[in-house]
């Protein structure tokens, strides 16, 4: 982002996780507190990064390896007589998918408790962030109409 820029800058899609990246903006004179709720807000992004990066690279790899059996157990290859690649009807994808979630139930479920536990922290220090400029704008507020 240019240097005047007072914003977070989202960035296009990661190709691993398709997740948008954030580059945050960080104040020149940024408080101990929104400090804090910077680094959380990083920290839960890197966190999502990594979960659905992984996540992804085994749901590609699962979904080529069910495909690759299917076919072959048909006595098909992975490209017909045109080049074109081989795929599977939506009845037989959807037992790829019905079992992949199933088998990757535990580690969603945590993902998911995980994530709630880090926003509920970001919504906790954005509401102590939002207090503490709402008594700095009135202390300065006062200190100037007492002028």
């Amino acid at each position: 982002p240019p240097a005047h820029s007072c914003n977070d800058w989202i960035g296009p899609p990661d190709k691993h996780s398709n997740l948008r990246p954030v580059i945050f903006y960080v104040p020149p004179e940024e408080s101990p507190l929104e400090r804090r709720l910077r680094e959380a807000r990083q920290e839960a992004q890197a966190c999502d990064q990594r979960f659905w990066a992984r996540h992804n690279r085994a749901f590609r790899q699962e979904k080529e390896e069910f495909i690759y059996s299917r076919l072959k157990a048909k006595g098909l290859e992975m490209r017909d007589e045109t080049g074109q690649k081989a795929t599977l009807n939506a009845e037989e994808m959807a037992d790829f998918y019905k079992d992949f979630l199933s088998k990757n139930f535990r580690k969603h479920m945590q993902y998911n408790r995980d994530w709630y536990k880090r926003n509920f922290t970001i919504t906790f220090l954005m509401g102590q962030v939002a207090l503490e400029r709402a008594l700095r704008w009135l202390r300065w507020k006062k200190k100037n109409v007492g002028d």
